[in-house]
């Protein structure tokens, strides 16, 4: 944590020094519909205006990694001052960013990938990892008592979400099943109804996403009238599902500050394209828990899509 406030600091400290228009590049992976996406961007348009940058957001309309080295190729074409990126899948999008580096052009990648970022050329990486966030979350569910649980992924494939169901069946202690489920938050009620039908032993859900897994999750959960019996928990925030946090339906939200995410790459881009300034470690943005005691604080931030 003492990193993570260094940095911002130093990133506050710097955006508000003047600057040329550096041209920044910002290619991720997230779906157009997840509104997980949308703070992160607002992250990066924030960092634009306050250190003058000229950044374009680009992401594939779905969870599509042919699509996203194309848009990465692209970006290289266009020889900016910096790339950011997000790397869910190194396998397919290693030629695409270390075609990047090669032209020169400084990357640092963001959310996802942290474990390969520095093999492929990055200058650093912000974000959490996924693992370990996995594990902390199981560990929190199996103290409040969760015995047997399920972990919805809707993007599977997606390295990161599967790190987390991995960390969150070791920290559990096992007895985790994996469900896997489309980008759409009517299926997802719909499987977890049906899991929780099928096992009367299951109770705990676990969400990789705040609106699109945690909310119908906690609904599905009502619905059943299961409340209370059965532990709801989810990565990120959403105004919803930080309510349900507040008044006791869910667990707790993992946060990883994704704003920052989308933020500090952008600033320290500007930076180096302008002074050759860079951090010289990578910049931890997570995990943090945010339990019933600290929900209703952060639901106006969220709403504002920062939090």
């Amino acid at each position: 944590m003492k990193t993570l406030l260094a940095s911002v600091a130093a990133a506050a400290t710097l955006a508000a020094m003047p600057v040329l228009a550096a041209d920044i590049i910002v290619v991720a992976h997230g779906q157009a519909n997840d509104p997980f996406w949308s703070v992160v961007k607002n992250g990066a348009q924030a960092a634009a205006e306050q250190t003058g940058a000229n950044v374009d957001f680009r992401s594939p309309e779905t969870f599509d990694m042919v699509q996203m080295s194309q848009l990465i190729d692209a970006a290289v074409n266009q020889e900016p001052d910096g790339l950011v990126v997000s790397i869910p899948d190194a396998d397919a999008l290693s030629p695409s960013i270390k075609r990047a580096v090669e032209a020169g052009i400084p990357v640092i990648s963001m959310n996802s990938g942290g474990d390969v970022a520095h093999e492929l050329g990055a200058r650093l990486h912000v974000g959490q990892s996924e693992y370990d966030a996995g594990v902390a979350a199981g560990r929190k569910l199996a103290e409040m008592g969760g015995k047997k649980g399920i972990c919805v992924n809707q993007e599977v494939g997606n390295v990161s979400l599967d790190a987390r169901c991995a960390g969150f069946t070791e920290g559990f202690g096992g007895n985790v099943q994996v469900i896997p489920t489309m980008n759409d938050p009517a299926e997802v009620q719909s499987k977890v109804r049906a899991a929780l039908d099928s096992d009367e032993e299951l109770d705990t859900v676990l969400g990789l996403s705040a609106p699109l897994v945690g909310e119908p999750a906690v609904a599905a959960v009502e619905a059943m009238g299961l409340a209370g019996e059965v532990l709801v928990a989810s990565f990120d925030l959403s105004p919803g599902f930080l309510e349900a946090v507040a008044d006791g339906k869910a667990a707790f939200a993992i946060d990883q500050q994704q704003f920052l995410q989308g933020y500090l790459p952008v600033v320290f881009l500007a930076m180096n394209a302008e002074y050759g300034l860079m951090p010289g470690g990578d910049v931890p943005s997570g995990p943090n828990l945010v339990t019933q005691e600290a929900a209703a604080k952060v639901i106006d931030l969220a709403a504002q899509g920062i939090r």
